[in-house]
């Protein structure tokens, strides 16, 4: 029913949306040059990637450590506030890869740092729109943004998605948090982060002392020698008694005296 719903308004939209986008097209080729389209890899249902599709906004890189900001043409400018930049992503829906209403898809390098909880996101398709973008976009911390998703995972209806439906058109007519300061969302966690909770992001901004005290080296005793017990029968040489002198007797007469050799 919900698939059926999302290409009832695929069609719809896509009546306004198709002239709308052939203009939009041909003023980003003539003021960027090509490509028209944006495309990067983003985690769908179940962990499924898919390519996304938007319309450009940047001007390529003047050098390789260019921020993103000022790349932001006017045109750019234009399209990322009235989330027209969003527009071609209606193919991603016809195509069965994100629906009208559902979480944000997010990209697989960020996908790899939920914790086994904050996968439940990926229990549905991705949507064009939210709960958490009518919520406040990316003005507030991803946990928060994590969290509301989850919740509309658990609650979801048909009157909840008609909700935020009505809440887009709302926030569409006067957009508020569509680019976070410096262009990352607060609280999203780094590449380099463990991949646990979002948790793991905040303790992560916790102050580390400078200076670590030394142990001070604490005196070792010398070992004691050894005392090595030996044998009763081996303490030592048995003394030998003094030798008494024998009182020498006269050889008789006529002995005969032996000669040394």
């Amino acid at each position: 029913m919900k698939r059926g719903g999302d290409l009832a308004i695929t069609v719809l939209t896509g009546i306004v949306a198709i002239p709308l986008g052939l203009v939009i097209a041909l003023l980003i080729r003539c003021t960027m040059g090509g490509p028209v389209l944006f495309r990067q890899t983003r985690t769908g249902l179940l962990g499924k990637e898919f390519e996304i599709l938007k319309f450009r906004t940047m001007r390529d890189k003047r050098f390789p450590e260019e921020p993103d900001a000022p790349r932001i043409t006017r045109l750019g400018d234009l399209l990322r506030r009235t989330s027209l930049d969003e527009l071609p992503q209606l193919w991603n829906v016809a195509r069965g890869e994100m629906g009208v209403i559902g979480p944000r898809p997010t990209l697989p390098e960020q996908v790899v740092h939920y914790s086994h909880r904050q996968r439940g996101r990926l229990d549905v398709r991705p949507g064009l729109t939210g709960w958490a973008q009518v919520q406040g976009r990316n003005s507030i911390t991803w946990p928060e943004r994590i969290e509301l998703d989850l919740w509309y995972v658990r609650n979801r209806s048909l009157g909840l998605d008609l909700r935020i439906l009505l809440l887009t058109v709302k926030v569409l007519l006067n957009p508020a948090g569509i680019t976070a300061a410096g262009g990352v969302n607060p609280g999203f966690p780094a590449p380099t982060e463990p991949a646990d909770t979002a948790a793991a992001s905040a303790a992560a901004a916790a102050p580390v002392p400078t200076a670590v005290p030394t142990a001070v080296p604490t005196a070792v005793p010398e070992p004691a020698p050894a005392v090595i017990a030996l044998p009763r029968q081996a303490t030592g040489p048995r003394p030998v008694p003094p030798l008494r002198a024998r009182p020498s007797r006269p050889a008789p007469v006529g002995a005969a005296v032996e000669e040394a050799s």
